[in-house]
């Protein structure tokens, strides 16, 4: 019996970075698993769209596929927007049985790629000395959703002894820069930004000009096509295949 076919469906972007990086994300996965038929898939804005891969992994003979939710945040879009297509993708093709894994979320493993990209930034930015963290995240109107982002905040401030706040890039505050000026009003002036994003794209880019504008000394890169990443995103696929196999 083949392996189920596995779909890595990210949101998507106009900004073709974020695509760029995915794509790359894929190939880490493919390296680590040359043996599975892997795929990467958007929701929208960019190509190629689920719909569009599920059809060409039919047409290759696919019966059974596991979709992995490049989603850091358990919100609209996991709960609306995977669910949807993947009901809408099962109707089109009568036999076909998709099964969505458990989205990447906020793994504390991913706090060891925040370590790497920020090291590389202070490197970058001749930094020698912290007093301050923040956590920046993309944010949501899940308050939920914040309050994970929140917690992982506060395990990275206690492996580093820093104080750590987390902040948003849209629709819960504080804003990065607010998160920033706070640090510095308490009279903190080495502070530091970790871009909890997945890829690069306008709502890492603002966070981080916001950060640099109200005096973080550096922020780091998205997390990025890392290897960490790409186990996750198999780990998460090994559930979701044993969840296709009757019982």
């Amino acid at each position: 019996m083949a392996a189920p076919a596995l779909i890595a469906l990210a949101h998507g972007s106009r900004d073709p970075r974020s695509a760029a990086t995915i794509n790359a994300l894929v190939a880490e996965v493919r390296a680590q698993r040359p043996d599975l038929r892997i795929e990467p898939a958007f929701l929208e804005l960019s190509k190629p769209g689920f719909h569009t891969v599920v059809d060409r992994l039919v047409r290759a003979g696919h019966e059974e596929v596991v979709v992995v939710p490049l989603l850091l945040s358990d919100a609209y879009h996991a709960k609306v927007d995977v669910p949807a297509a993947i009901a809408e993708a099962t109707a089109r093709h009568e036999g076909l049985r998709i099964r969505a894994a458990g989205i990447l979320g906020l793994e504390t493993a991913f706090l060891q790629i925040l370590d790497e990209r920020l090291r590389t930034a202070l490197s970058r930015a001749r930094v020698r000395e912290l007093d301050a963290l923040v956590l920046a995240a993309a944010g949501s109107s899940d308050a939920l959703a914040n309050q994970a982002v929140a917690r992982l905040a506060r395990v990275w401030g206690t492996r580093h002894r820093l104080p750590v706040t987390a902040a948003f890039a849209s629709t819960a505050p504080p804003a990065t820069g607010e998160a920033v000026r706070a640090f510095r009003a308490e009279g903190r002036r080495h502070i530091a930004v970790a871009s909890l994003f997945l890829a690069p794209g306008f709502l890492a880019d603002r966070s981080a000009e916001l950060a640099l504008e109200a005096g973080a000394v550096a922020v780091s890169d998205p997390l990025g096509a890392h290897p960490e990443v790409a186990r996750t995103i198999l780990a998460r696929y090994a559930v979701g295949a044993v969840e296709l196999v009757p019982v």
